[in-house]
Protein backbone atom coordinates (compact mmCIF):
# COMPACT_ATOMS: atom_id res chain seq x y z
CA UNK A 1 0.00 0.00 0.00
CA UNK A 2 1.50 3.16 -1.18
CA UNK A 3 2.38 5.86 1.37
CA UNK A 4 -0.99 8.38 -0.03
CA UNK A 5 -3.29 5.60 -0.21
CA UNK A 6 -2.37 4.86 3.48
CA UNK A 7 -2.96 8.21 4.45
CA UNK A 8 -6.70 8.72 3.22
CA UNK A 9 -7.31 4.98 4.29
CA UNK A 10 -6.39 6.30 7.52
CA UNK A 11 -8.30 9.38 7.26
CA UNK A 12 -11.58 7.51 6.22
CA UNK A 13 -11.24 4.94 9.20
CA UNK A 14 -10.97 7.92 11.61
CA UNK A 15 -13.88 9.82 9.84
CA UNK A 16 -16.09 6.37 9.99
CA UNK A 17 -15.52 6.19 13.44
CA UNK A 18 -16.77 9.22 14.43
CA UNK A 19 -19.56 9.08 11.62
CA UNK A 20 -21.95 7.23 11.47
CA UNK A 21 -20.10 4.64 13.89
CA UNK A 22 -19.73 6.92 16.78
CA UNK A 23 -22.95 8.54 16.60
CA UNK A 24 -24.50 4.89 16.59
CA UNK A 25 -22.77 3.38 18.88
CA UNK A 26 -24.28 6.43 21.12
CA UNK A 27 -27.89 5.78 19.67
CA UNK A 28 -27.54 2.33 20.19
CA UNK A 29 -26.57 2.59 23.85
CA UNK A 30 -29.34 5.61 24.20
CA UNK A 31 -32.28 2.99 23.52
CA UNK A 32 -30.58 0.03 25.37
CA UNK A 33 -30.55 2.80 28.55
CA UNK A 34 -34.46 3.33 28.16
CA UNK A 35 -34.42 -0.35 29.77
CA UNK A 36 -33.83 0.83 33.34
CA UNK A 37 -37.01 2.21 32.58
CA UNK A 38 -38.51 -0.66 32.12
CA UNK A 39 -39.17 -3.33 29.81
CA UNK A 40 -42.25 -1.28 28.60
CA UNK A 41 -40.05 1.69 27.91
CA UNK A 42 -37.31 -0.41 26.08
CA UNK A 43 -39.99 -2.16 23.79
CA UNK A 44 -41.46 1.19 22.48
CA UNK A 45 -37.90 2.46 22.11
CA UNK A 46 -36.74 -0.49 20.11
CA UNK A 47 -39.96 -0.37 18.03
CA UNK A 48 -39.06 3.20 16.73
CA UNK A 49 -36.52 1.93 14.35
CA UNK A 50 -39.10 -0.23 12.70
CA UNK A 51 -40.52 2.59 11.94
CA UNK A 52 -37.12 4.33 9.79
CA UNK A 53 -37.93 4.00 6.24
CA UNK A 54 -35.92 1.55 3.83
CA UNK A 55 -34.55 0.46 7.11
CA UNK A 56 -32.56 -2.68 5.62
CA UNK A 57 -30.95 0.16 3.58
CA UNK A 58 -30.50 2.47 5.95
CA UNK A 59 -28.71 -0.01 7.92
CA UNK A 60 -26.21 -0.88 5.40
CA UNK A 61 -25.24 2.01 4.05
CA UNK A 62 -25.35 3.78 7.61
CA UNK A 63 -24.23 1.02 9.67
CA UNK A 64 -22.79 -1.94 8.82
CA UNK A 65 -21.09 -1.15 5.72
CA UNK A 66 -18.77 1.92 7.92
CA UNK A 67 -18.96 -1.05 10.65
CA UNK A 68 -16.89 -3.53 8.59
CA UNK A 69 -14.37 -1.03 7.05
CA UNK A 70 -13.80 0.53 10.17
CA UNK A 71 -13.45 -2.44 11.84
CA UNK A 72 -10.79 -5.04 9.57
CA UNK A 73 -9.18 -1.56 8.88
CA UNK A 74 -8.46 -1.06 12.67
CA UNK A 75 -7.38 -5.04 12.61
CA UNK A 76 -4.78 -4.03 9.72
CA UNK A 77 -3.60 -0.92 11.62
CA UNK A 78 -3.50 -3.02 15.17
CA UNK A 79 -1.14 -5.56 13.94
CA UNK A 80 1.37 -2.99 11.74
CA UNK A 81 1.37 -0.31 14.47
CA UNK A 82 4.11 0.31 16.11
CA UNK A 83 4.05 2.03 19.75
CA UNK A 84 5.04 5.52 19.35
CA UNK A 85 6.55 6.22 23.31
CA UNK A 86 8.80 8.95 22.11
CA UNK A 87 5.68 10.79 20.28
CA UNK A 88 3.41 10.64 22.98
CA UNK A 89 4.97 9.56 26.28
CA UNK A 90 4.18 6.95 28.75
CA UNK A 91 0.56 7.58 28.89
CA UNK A 92 -0.32 7.99 25.44
CA UNK A 93 1.34 5.39 24.26
CA UNK A 94 -1.03 3.38 27.26
CA UNK A 95 -3.88 4.61 25.13
CA UNK A 96 -2.16 3.64 21.94
CA UNK A 97 -2.14 -0.08 22.90
CA UNK A 98 -5.75 0.05 24.60
CA UNK A 99 -7.23 1.11 21.76
CA UNK A 100 -5.71 -1.46 19.14
CA UNK A 101 -6.46 -3.87 22.15
CA UNK A 102 -9.84 -3.23 22.35
CA UNK A 103 -10.41 -2.75 18.52
CA UNK A 104 -9.53 -6.10 18.08
CA UNK A 105 -11.78 -7.13 21.13
CA UNK A 106 -14.99 -5.34 19.53
CA UNK A 107 -14.62 -7.06 16.23
CA UNK A 108 -15.20 -10.45 17.93
CA UNK A 109 -17.84 -8.91 20.77
CA UNK A 110 -20.09 -6.94 17.90
CA UNK A 111 -20.13 -9.65 15.65
CA UNK A 112 -21.79 -12.21 17.97
CA UNK A 113 -23.82 -9.38 19.35
CA UNK A 114 -24.64 -9.13 15.36
CA UNK A 115 -25.25 -12.64 15.67
CA UNK A 116 -27.38 -13.10 18.62
CA UNK A 117 -29.54 -10.05 17.89
CA UNK A 118 -30.05 -9.74 14.18
CA UNK A 119 -29.03 -12.34 12.94
CA UNK A 120 -31.89 -13.83 15.66
CA UNK A 121 -34.30 -11.48 14.12
CA UNK A 122 -33.62 -12.24 10.08
CA UNK A 123 -34.58 -15.75 11.66
CA UNK A 124 -37.72 -14.87 12.76
CA UNK A 125 -36.76 -13.78 16.65
CA UNK A 126 -38.32 -10.89 18.00
CA UNK A 127 -35.65 -8.15 19.33
CA UNK A 128 -37.18 -7.20 22.62
CA UNK A 129 -36.69 -6.62 26.44
CA UNK A 130 -37.07 -10.73 27.16
CA UNK A 131 -34.21 -11.69 24.29
CA UNK A 132 -32.07 -9.43 25.94
CA UNK A 133 -32.94 -10.27 29.34
CA UNK A 134 -32.64 -14.16 28.45
CA UNK A 135 -28.83 -13.37 27.17
CA UNK A 136 -27.61 -11.96 30.01
CA UNK A 137 -29.12 -14.19 32.66
CA UNK A 138 -25.99 -16.46 31.83
CA UNK A 139 -23.28 -14.51 34.10
CA UNK A 140 -20.66 -15.24 31.75
CA UNK A 141 -22.42 -13.42 29.00
CA UNK A 142 -23.14 -10.65 31.16
CA UNK A 143 -19.33 -10.28 32.25
CA UNK A 144 -18.72 -10.36 28.45
CA UNK A 145 -21.36 -7.74 27.43
CA UNK A 146 -20.17 -5.22 30.30
CA UNK A 147 -16.54 -5.82 29.39
CA UNK A 148 -17.96 -5.40 25.70
CA UNK A 149 -19.47 -1.88 26.63
CA UNK A 150 -16.66 -0.99 28.45
CA UNK A 151 -14.45 -1.31 25.44
CA UNK A 152 -16.70 0.58 22.89
CA UNK A 153 -16.87 3.52 24.85
CA UNK A 154 -13.50 3.64 25.76
CA UNK A 155 -12.77 3.07 22.10
CA UNK A 156 -15.14 5.66 21.53
CA UNK A 157 -13.75 8.37 23.93
CA UNK A 158 -10.09 7.52 22.66
CA UNK A 159 -10.89 7.54 19.41
CA UNK A 160 -12.45 11.10 19.38
CA UNK A 161 -8.47 12.12 21.19
CA UNK A 162 -7.29 10.56 18.29
CA UNK A 163 -9.70 12.79 15.70
CA UNK A 164 -8.95 15.77 17.60
CA UNK A 165 -5.30 15.70 17.18
CA UNK A 166 -4.86 14.01 13.33
CA UNK A 167 -7.18 16.28 12.19
CA UNK A 168 -5.27 18.79 13.40
CA UNK A 169 -7.86 20.49 15.32
CA UNK A 170 -6.10 19.72 18.86
CA UNK A 171 -1.94 20.81 17.64
CA UNK A 172 -0.96 22.25 21.03
CA UNK A 173 0.38 19.93 23.95
CA UNK A 174 -1.97 22.12 25.94
CA UNK A 175 -5.33 21.51 23.83
CA UNK A 176 -4.59 17.53 23.52
CA UNK A 177 -3.99 17.56 27.56
CA UNK A 178 -7.52 19.74 27.94
CA UNK A 179 -9.19 17.02 25.28
CA UNK A 180 -7.91 13.93 27.29
CA UNK A 181 -9.35 15.43 30.33
CA UNK A 182 -12.68 15.68 28.24
CA UNK A 183 -12.60 12.17 26.45
CA UNK A 184 -11.48 10.29 29.65
CA UNK A 185 -14.49 12.15 31.49
CA UNK A 186 -16.62 10.98 28.45
CA UNK A 187 -15.47 7.24 29.05
CA UNK A 188 -16.62 7.57 32.45
CA UNK A 189 -19.83 8.79 32.25
CA UNK A 190 -20.90 6.97 29.57
CA UNK A 191 -19.82 3.43 30.94
CA UNK A 192 -21.48 4.10 34.18
CA UNK A 193 -24.55 4.80 32.14
CA UNK A 194 -24.04 2.18 29.82
CA UNK A 195 -23.58 -0.26 32.39
CA UNK A 196 -26.24 0.56 34.51
CA UNK A 197 -28.40 0.18 31.35
CA UNK A 198 -27.36 -3.91 30.84
CA UNK A 199 -28.45 -4.48 34.34
CA UNK A 200 -31.06 -3.33 33.87
CA UNK A 201 -31.83 -6.35 31.78
CA UNK A 202 -30.71 -8.90 34.88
Amino acid sequence: MSKNHEFYWRRLHSLLGIIPVGLFLLVHFTINFTATQGAEAYNAAAGMMEYVPFLIIVEWVVIYIPLLFHGLYGVYIAFTATNNVKRFGTFRNWMFVLQRFTGIFLVVFIAWHIFQTRIQKALGAEVNYDMMSDIVANPWMLAFYIVGILAATFHLSNGIWSFLVSWGITQSPKSQKVASYITMAFFVVFSIGFVAAILAFV
